[in-house]
């Protein structure tokens, strides 16, 4: 895990812990426990100095073992789980196994999220993510059903990050917002803060720079004047991070250098050894191999104190794109293929990207033209996979966020977006073909630049596909069906023609109560269902969220309520039970083309309307915009 997860995480969950001691029960009031004193004062110190905090917690484990207090043990050794995930794995499993012995004797029932996430967190640091996130969703369902809110927001913070790590950015952020209202609620600022922070680190990884630096630079005013030297040097990392992908490398320097310059006061490693690769890094831009690989060992000693794995991928990326430079090939090689392997098992695509390119870069030095090709190659179609995954997110994204607001304004605004990003991925493609183009000329094959050519058409031919399809379910997309309905109402030989807009009922429901996840399925079988219900001319497609849109050419108001009638039942048939779900119901709204209603706004503004009045009809049923 990045050093900008696990400190974030650390402070949201030990600063959670200190702030409900003085509630836990069998704690009398005016008898405080001697350990809780110093497990307040380890929570608080873990901002600051991990040392500290650890030898705190270390010194209430043993009052504690003179007079026992499960609940508070357990908060005791969920703090040194804390500490040791980042640095010995083995000592923080040993941890977190003795906090989950003592749950049955806990009198709060929530702790069981904290022992959930603490495991997550183990796994994660080494990189095992899946198994990651399946105990953060059960941290999530373990504080729900305790109704423990600040537990439930400290695990949705986690599952938040995790989330936005492997991709699903609108997922992550949904989460991570859900867990900052929650900590505003309970007027816990500093949580939401680090709630904040989280979120910017979404925004770097959607490829937002701009926004994450703005919050990253909120965030450290904030932590400055509290003096957390810990999570300064974290937000000081992250900062950097976001200056070396807007190319920014004087800046960049300088906030890895802050960030250094506090790690090394508090002797914290593993901020030392990420400051150090982001210094490196630099020195790379200025073309300055010989200093980056002195900066680099200097991180690698750092680095075999701690077991994270993208750590030491990316001081492997650093290490390889330096020794390129100083022409020797075999050992770059050898550095880029170790930090190659770890980034795609963590499907982390902006930096495979960047080692593909090394890669092929190296290849092209020495000669070897086949897999200088073979490496571009890759390197264009990951970066093609991380542009589509961020168009499609941050159109996600922007659901979430203007779910409520009006859907005209709505449209206009992602069809802004979806303009700035084609744009964007237009320059890509471009820079793409001009790297190929130099790979080419350098090895005057004209065999390959016909490869090439035939692959580039092949590409567009695909990425136009993607751009019609909605990726989760398969059926055409808004722009797509839209487009298609514009189509037909400009033919007078469609006419009549209706639309049914057909949505999920309580959908929201069942991503709080089983995860996004199950939602997901449950969207790709009402996918399928709607698919084998409709045949053409009629056209299926997915607005967006749970409202799919079925166009009807030559189609009466009667005949549409038929069809409405059928694809409702047939939902309500669907058996969800392997989702544990159970069973699904949809409320579908009928327009139909008439005098004055055949713009393709007034049509779906009609359906909308219908669909309203199905929902407040008690959902479930059908409702058309003529008989409104």
């Amino acid at each position: 895990m990045p050093i900008h997860a696990v400190p974030l995480r650390n402070w949201a969950r030990v600063t959670l812990i200190w702030t409900t001691l003085l509630a836990l029960p069998g704690t009398a009031a005016d008898a405080p426990h001697p350990a809780q004193r110093l497990i307040e004062q380890s929570l608080a110190g873990m901002r600051s100095n991990p040392d500290t905090s650890r030898k705190d917690a270390e010194r209430a484990l043993e009052l504690l073992a003179r007079a026992p207090d499960a609940d508070l043990e357990i908060r005791a050794r969920l703090v040194l789980c804390d500490y040791l995930a980042e640095r010995d794995r083995k000592a923080a499993e040993y941890e977190a196994a003795l906090a989950l012995a003592l749950l049955a004797q806990a009198e709060r029932k929530g702790l069981a999220a904290g022992v959930l996430g603490c495991q997550g967190e183990i796994l994660e640091t080494a990189g095992e993510n899946a198994q990651a996130r399946m105990l953060y969703e059960q941290a999530v369902a373990a504080a729900t059903e305790a109704e423990d809110q600040e537990m439930l927001a400290g695990a949705l913070f986690q599952r938040g990050y995790l989330l936005g790590l492997s991709g699903d950015y609108a997922a992550g952020l949904a989460d991570l917002d859900r867990a900052k209202s929650i900590y505003e609620m309970l007027e816990m600022p500093a949580h939401a803060l680090t709630a904040l922070g989280s979120i910017a680190i979404l925004y770097n990884r959607l490829g937002d720079y701009g926004e994450a630096r703005r919050i990253y630079a909120q965030t450290l005013k904030a932590q400055q004047a509290a003096g957390l030297e810990r999570e300064q040097a974290v937000t000081l990392h992250n900062l950097g991070r976001a200056h070396e992908n807007l190319g920014e490398w004087g800046a960049a320097s300088q906030a890895f250098g802050a960030a250094l310059e506090i790690s090394t006061r508090i002797d914290y490693a593993r901020g030392q050894a990420y400051a150090l690769r982001g210094l490196a890094s630099a020195a790379n831009a200025r073309n300055e191999p010989r200093h980056a690989l002195r900066i680099l060992a200097r991180a690698q000693a750092f680095q075999r104190q701690t077991p994270d794995a993208r750590l030491r991928a990316r001081i492997a990326l650093a290490r390889g794109i330096a020794l390129h430079k100083i022409d020797r090939h075999a050992s770059s090689i050898a550095a880029l293929e170790a930090a190659r392997r770890v980034f795609r098992d963590a499907d982390s695509l902006a930096e495979l990207a960047t080692t593909y390119a090394s890669l092929a870069a190296v290849h092209a030095d020495i000669g070897d033209w086949r897999k200088a090709y073979r490496y571009q190659t890759a390197f264009k179609n990951t970066s093609d996979t991380l542009l589509n995954r961020q168009l499609d997110q941050r159109f996600a994204t922007l659901k979430v966020q203007f779910d409520t607001a009006a859907r005209d304004q709505e449209n206009e605004l992602l069809l802004r977006e979806k303009e700035a990003t084609e744009r964007a991925l237009e320059q890509e493609r471009r820079a793409n073909r001009l790297q190929a183009v130099v790979i080419a000329l350098g090895v005057a094959l004209v065999a390959l630049l016909a490869t090439l050519m035939l692959r580039e058409r092949r590409t567009s031919r695909r990425l136009r596909t993607l751009a019609m399809t909605d990726e989760l379910t398969g059926v055409p997309n808004r722009r797509d069906v839209l487009r298609h309905l514009e189509r037909l109402l400009d033919s007078a030989e469609q006419r009549p023609c209706s639309i049914l807009i057909i949505d999920i009922d309580h959908f929201k429901r069942i991503n709080d109560t089983h995860g996004h996840p199950v939602g997901d399925q449950v969207l790709r079988i009402v996918a399928a269902e709607l698919r084998a219900a409709v045949h053409p001319p009629a056209t299926i497609g997915r607005l967006g969220g749970e409202e799919f849109i079925i166009v009807l050419p030559r189609t009466d108001a009667d005949h549409a309520a038929v069809v409405a009638e059928r694809i409702r039942e047939r939902i309500m048939r669907v058996d969800l039970t392997d989702c544990f779900v159970g069973r699904v119901t949809a409320s579908v709204g009928i327009a139909t083309t008439a005098p004055g209603v055949a713009a393709t706004r007034d049509l779906l503004r009609q359906a909308d309307a219908a669909l309203y009045q199905a929902k407040h009809a008690g959902r479930n049923c059908v409702r058309s915009a003529a008989a409104a």
